[in-house]
């Protein structure tokens, strides 16, 4: 395996690694909400609670910092071992960027993941999470 092609594989880990976090951050929400309206009790348990509140605080807080998430640095770093002398990409690399990255002035993103932490806030309020019951 080259390094060319070995840094494009890690590259793409990180950013499939990166898409799992959106989707868990997002799609925890949704699962916290239907699971309680449908009375599933694995949605509150206070592991997954815990680990969806605290990986939205860590985008709030990153995006009132001003800091780049560290998955964005190290795949970008992965980015220059391949892209040294080639635009191509590899096919994860175009359509997972596409979904996951797009243009807009920071404020806004600061807005827009501060209005989801404080609805996953309210979701922790409406539907508390639960110890497990020995």
């Amino acid at each position: 395996m080259s390094d060319t092609h070995f840094y494009q594989v890690l590259a793409d880990l990180v950013l499939t690694l990166h898409f799992a976090v959106v989707l868990f951050v997002v799609g925890g929400l949704v699962v916290i909400i239907v699971g309680n309206l449908r009375g599933i009790a694995w949605v509150n348990a206070l592991w997954f609670r815990m680990a969806h509140l605290a990986a939205i605080g860590v985008v709030v807080l990153q995006s009132w910092l001003g800091a780049t998430c560290p998955l964005t640095h190290l795949e970008n770093w992965l980015r220059t071992k391949v892209h040294a002398g080639t635009y191509a990409a590899s096919f994860i690399e175009h359509w997972i960027q596409r979904i996951l990255f797009y243009q807009a002035p920071a404020w806004m993103f600061a807005i827009a993941y501060t209005l989801f932490g404080l609805l996953v806030v309210v979701a922790w309020i409406k539907f508390p999470p639960r110890r497990r019951s020995h």
